[in-house]
């Protein structure tokens, strides 16, 4: 039918100049533990949800649009580029049931949704994210919003352009061999232009641990003592140096056991299996499928829990006591429930 539009604009439109960008670094809080502690995002940057089918990305996307729509007050905007109309249509209805998005209220909603779906030719899907980039500066620009944009996904984006230029007779080529999730041509291209990567994996995935990112291969611009502050950035090092030790005993406890480690290192594998579990974390997009309440954890809590846990605080407390809840005393709480 016909678009009843007050205004037009074009998708092709200049960037702002350099002196109407912030320069200043500043981190926004996402309530999710493994996200604000090991790679805080950035206001105003740009950050890379990487991994394979099935391991949660759109999951994550969506609990963020949750999260910032009732913690933060933005908007969020959100480009499927080459999704399949059932992903399309779930996002709707889910965006629903969160009242994020009211159909009989645009008023109330908080959240826009472009599609450019996988039947699309090329050249649609690969301007659906512009379409969403201009629908996002006006919410910034007309609205004074505080806006979140996400573009899902950026390897159907770079697919829809290499098909498009294979049209135009120009055969996009980079490898000469199928790549992994990681180093494939379109997502190690979007790496550079990053400031945060949260990396999805399938070995987090099997040990039921959801969200299923990786906190060794996830990075952050701005995890640095001078913008975070020194507590933030210790306690997170803090939490990486005990998980890459615990990935390092990986191979002599699969071949001599745990009896063969020193006490020193049989504690930091508890502390690391109590830490692996406390990056999980229920979802407010999840609770039809966990059964559970979704938690939002402020920055604050994140980096208290995960400081006790690194300092011994809770070495007597097993380590289920940490799986699936929200702050640090949920765990403690749950503890004391175990052992009734």
């Amino acid at each position: 039918g016909p678009v009843a539009a007050e205004k037009t604009s074009p998708i092709h439109r200049p960037a702002p100049p350099l002196e109407e960008q912030a320069t200043s670094a500043q981190m926004l809080e996402t309530g999710i533990k493994v996200v604000d502690l090991l790679e805080p995002y950035t206001k105003g940057g740009k950050t890379g949800l990487f991994g394979g089918a099935g391991v949660g990305k759109t999951v994550i996307i969506m609990e963020l649009i949750n999260n910032i729509a009732k913690h933060h007050g933005g908007i969020s905007v959100f480009a499927g580029v080459g999704e399949r109309t059932r992903e399309g249509n779930d996002l709707w209805l889910e965006m629903q049931e969160a009242k994020v998005i009211d159909p009989k209220s645009w008023k109330d909603s908080r959240a826009a949704l472009i599609y450019g779906q996988m039947t699309e030719p090329p050249g649609s899907r690969l301007r659906v994210g512009l379409t969403a980039l201009t629908v996002a500066e006006y919410f910034r620009d007309e609205e004074g919003q505080d806006v979140l944009l996400f573009i899902d996904n950026i390897f159907r984006f770079t697919q829809a352009g290499s098909e498009f230029s294979a049209l135009l007779g120009r055969m996009p080529s980079a490898v000469g061999y199928p790549a992994d999730d990681i180093t494939d041509p379109a997502p190690a291209t979007a790496f550079a232009h990053l400031d945060a990567t949260t990396v999805l994996s399938r070995q987090i995935v099997e040990l039921g641990i959801y969200p299923a990112v990786d906190p060794l291969a996830s990075t952050s611009r701005i995890l640095d003592p001078r913008i975070v502050g020194e507590e933030h950035y210790q306690t997170a090092r803090a939490v990486q140096l005990t998980l890459q030790r615990y990935k390092d005993l990986q191979d002599i406890i699969a071949i001599l056991g745990m009896e063969e480690l020193s006490e020193e290192d049989k504690l930091t594998v508890a502390r690391a299996r109590k830490i692996q579990r406390f990056l999980s974390q229920p979802f407010h997009v999840a609770e039809a499928f966990t059964g559970q309440e979704g938690k939002y954890v402020a920055l604050a809590e994140t980096v208290r829990g995960f400081k006790e846990i690194v300092e011994g605080k809770h070495d007597e407390l097993p380590e289920q006591a940490f799986y699936m809840v929200g702050p640090i005393d949920e765990a403690i709480e749950k503890a004391k429930r175990l052992r009734e």
